[in-house]
């Protein structure tokens, strides 16, 4: 199956949250234009994960910030259509600001980076909840309470104390958390969620898989989930593309890509997850002894 002859089969009638038709994004450089997302089309629906997959350079996060229109208006040319909430944000640009931060929110990648470092997680989630319109500024009483509800809706300890807290004193899980506290600030229908587990050890990426399903379940999200880990896809979607050189190669339902691939490049892609092989019960010190006798 390629991604021409696939046809999504409608489970659902009521209008999706995200509908892509023909979307494409070209992109200006000192090389020439660059077809970076060519003529992909996909939606999705409340309560429903779509996860784009594929390497470095496959064009999956130029599409979610396509998607967004968070790519620079000077060097991003953007055609076909993007419905998000039935609001057409391709043929009207403006049209992004009643949706973006509204009905759909962004988890940026790499924690780490993404936040603020001279301002404590208090202050950018008090922005947050500022720009929704979830609380006045002037009433910080509300402001604290609100940013209080929503660190422990995504399971934070003690999330008074770690209001007054900057970036560099939390680990990657826990700022992970806080973007995702942050993005939930304005009660979006829809969430994309861009790579939010690469900057993770494995143990804490659970940790962040099973919050987003968590509160998916009790909310009803979509979420466009973009990873290169096929593992991560494995676990979230309900659906899979699979992205190479800017176009769709796949697409299917989860279980159909995950043990059924039509195309080497997702092959590849599964081959790429690693699998514990079986246990080397010698010593250590043998081997070092009998590889350094070898030498000899």
């Amino acid at each position: 199956m390629t991604a021409s002859t696939v046809t999504e089969q409608p489970k659902f009638t009521e209008q999706p949250l995200l509908e892509v038709r023909d979307f494409q994004v070209e992109l200006i450089t000192d090389a020439g234009i660059i077809r970076a997302v060519d003529s992909v089309s996909f939606s999705i629906h409340r309560g429903e994960t779509v996860t784009i997959i594929g390497e470095s350079g496959s064009g999956k996060s130029t599409t979610a910030m396509g998607i967004l229109r968070l790519l620079p208006e000077d060097l991003a040319v953007l055609s076909g259509t993007v419905l998000i909430d039935g609001v057409d944000v391709t043929a009207d640009p403006k049209a992004i600001d009643k949706v973006r931060g509204k009905t759909l929110a962004l988890i940026p990648q790499d924690p780490m980076t993404a936040l603020s470092p001279v301002h404590s997680i208090g202050s950018q989630l008090f922005e947050a909840i500022r720009i929704a319109g979830a609380a006045s500024a002037k009433d910080k009483g509300a402001l604290q309470a609100r940013a209080v509800r929503l660190l422990e809706q995504v399971h934070i300890p003690t999330p008074e104390k770690q209001l007054k807290k900057y970036p560099h004193q939390l680990s990657g899980g826990m700022l992970q958390r806080v973007l995702i506290a942050i993005a939930l600030a304005s009660e979006p229908q829809l969430l994309v969620a861009d790579e939010p587990t690469s900057a993770l050890d494995v143990t804490v990426q659970g940790g962040i898989l099973d919050l987003l399903l968590e509160l998916q379940e009790q909310r009803g999200i979509g979420i466009l989930m973009i990873t290169h880990d096929l593992g991560v896809a494995r676990l979230i979607s309900d659906r899979i593309h699979v992205m190479k050189d800017g176009s769709f190669v796949e697409s299917g339902d989860v279980q159909q890509i995950v043990d059924h691939p039509a195309t080497e490049y997702t092959r590849a892609l599964l081959a790429a997850v690693p699998v514990l092989g079986p246990w080397d019960e010698t010593p250590a010190a043998t081997t070092l002894t009998t590889t350094g006798a070898s030498h000899d």
